[in-house]
């Protein structure tokens, strides 16, 4: 088992709300998440619900590896949640929630799981690569979004706009017709995009955060192949540095409308040999 993982903050010195980590045969990655500006209703935080819950989840996924993803990832929440209910206010509309992508690997196949926009990467033998990204939030999210894009990044109408946007997310999230993601509910668990894929077919697995797939999915200035390609060349440090440089070329976001100048950014990267 070969593990690449680069992670850095939105800011310098920042808080990452982004957690990655890996075992023998199984890895995960949560970009962690709440309400931009707002009180979370928790006196922990999102980077920590993020890495508690990511934890947690690893043990869990190798602790029992018979027991479905969703299932472990159902547990891990019911257990983040009994840490901090008693002290915090999980019905708070910015109570912070995550993304969640889990791949395990056993039995010749790999098992994966995957919960908000955060991307699983499949490479298999010939090069091609299959993106596995939960789309719902985006198309939700595209519903209600064009005020934001229409105003340059960072300025205080942007803020307020972005505000409202999320606000208005905040009122779908883990509801039918809305978008799903790991918060206090673990039914949001069994809404999951979950599958089996055969390890012989497979090259890599990579985990990124959409603050490191923007290169492609938002900025267009790379595609899968050749981001698999940089990050197996360069390593996912690279990977980073390129998104880094475009969003550093593009600071209003006119000429990529995005809520966030800068992002977390994440890439855990599984090479050869795959177990």
């Amino acid at each position: 088992m070969n593990i690449a993982l680069a992670s850095l903050p939105a800011q310098p010195g920042g808080e990452n709300e982004d957690f990655a980590a890996a075992a023998p045969g199984a890895a995960v990655l949560l970009d962690g998440a709440g309400v931009a500006g707002a009180e979370t209703g928790c006196t922990h935080g999102v980077a920590w619900f993020s890495s508690t819950l990511g934890g947690l989840l690893l043990s869990t996924i190798t602790a029992r590896p018979a027991r479905p993803l969703a299932d472990c990832l159902a547990d891990s929440i019911r257990v983040v949640r009994s840490l901090h209910e008693d002290g915090c206010d999980l019905t708070y509309r910015a109570s912070p929630t995550s993304t969640v992508v889990a791949v395990r690997a056993g039995a010749g196949a790999l098992e994966y799981l995957v919960l908000g926009d955060s991307t699983l990467l499949l490479a298999d033998q010939d090069g091609k690569a299959n993106a596995i990204t939960d789309q719902r939030l985006d198309g939700v999210g595209k519903r209600l979004r064009r005020p934001v894009d229409e105003l340059p990044t960072g300025s205080p109408e942007h803020a307020a706009a972005l505000a409202q946007y999320r606000d208005a997310l905040t009122g779908l999230r883990n509801r039918p017709g809305g978008f799903w993601i790991a918060g206090p509910d673990p039914q949001a668990a069994g809404h999951a995009l979950a599958g089996k894929v055969s390890l012989e077919s497979l090259a890599s697995i990579t985990l990124l955060s959409d603050g490191a797939t923007r290169l492609v999915d938002s900025f267009e200035l790379a595609t899968w192949e050749g981001a698999l390609a940089l990050v197996g060349s360069s390593g996912p440090d690279e990977l980073i540095r390129r998104v880094r440089e475009a969003e550093a070329g593009d600071p209003a976001g006119r000429r990529w409308p995005r809520g966030k100048v800068r992002d977390d950014a994440t890439v855990l990267h599984w090479g050869p040999p795959l177990l």
